[in-house]
């Protein structure tokens, strides 16, 4: 019998590549959340230590990455149309400004920045994650790591990265975007840029939150003001450079304060 490789579902789980009849019918995700009859007592030790093992393999592989910044942005958007232009060249951008460029590693998006990224000569991140519907690592990504649990790959945007840039998308972009500003709010991260790119596109979004959410005191006065609306991928690269400079230089500040109280 002859097999078509063009034509199998291939599926991803972890770092296991599966076919045909070996794709499962729920993701890692789907089975951690769901509800059962009480088996989980017996099978969450092992998913305890799944998750370690996804940790630390992230942490492995990117532990010495350097600068980086993520980019986000829809995985439905081809290339030609006008965001896949500007996410390249965000990423040529972060590339000349000594960035490494993380993303999903989908298509879409994704893919065009990860291009931009290999293309311009700086390192292309990607970050996989298990889907009911596989999308698969894009060919531009030079350092790839694949996750079965979302809250993994959450964790590795933010932890390596020192800003955000976010490019239109749909509820995937939302997500992270949200978290991110979240986790600045609620003082979990320290005080890093994001930046929207597109203001046709997130203005609307920008408007109701001010004029809605933060008018009925849902959110504080300078809340909205942790997020920078442009147009221009030069711009959305210069704003995280200067806030992560600046950031740069409270921490050797207090750093050096820390030490000269401590010779005290």
């Amino acid at each position: 019998m002859s097999i078509s490789g063009t034509n199998r579902r291939t599926y991803q789980k972890g770092p296991v590549t599966l076919r045909g009849e070996q794709v499962p019918a729920t993701t890692t995700d789907e089975r951690l959340l769901g509800t059962d009859d009480g088996a989980w007592v017996h099978s969450d030790p092992w998913r305890v230590l799944r998750i370690q093992s996804e940790f630390v393999e992230g942490f492995g592989a990117l532990a010495e990455l350097g600068p980086a910044v993520s980019v986000f942005g829809s995985a439905r958007i081809r290339e030609g149309e006008p965001e896949w232009v500007l996410a390249e060249e965000v990423a040529r951008e972060l590339v000349d400004a000594g960035y490494a460029v993380i993303t999903g590693g989908g298509p879409g998006l994704m893919e065009a920045a990860n291009k931009g990224a290999h293309e311009a000569g700086g390192v292309s991140v990607g970050l996989g994650i298990e889907l009911p519907f596989e999308q698969g690592m894009n060919a531009y990504v030079d350092l790839g790591v694949n996750f079965r649990y979302f809250f993994v790959r959450k964790t590795m945007f933010v932890k390596y990265a020192s800003g955000f840039i976010v490019l239109p998308g749909g509820f995937g972009t939302f997500d992270e975007l949200f978290e991110a500003i979240t986790l600045v709010q609620t003082g979990k991260v320290r005080q890093f840029p994001i930046v929207l790119v597109g203001t046709a596109f997130w203005g609307g979004l920008l408007d109701w939150l001010r004029a809605t959410v933060r008018e009925r005191g849902l959110v504080g006065d300078h809340d909205v003001d942790l997020l920078h609306v442009v147009d221009s991928p030069a711009e959305a690269v210069r704003i995280v450079s200067e806030v992560a400079a600046e950031l740069a230089r409270q921490e050797r500040e207090s750093t050096a304060e820390a030490a000269a109280e401590g010779a005290d």
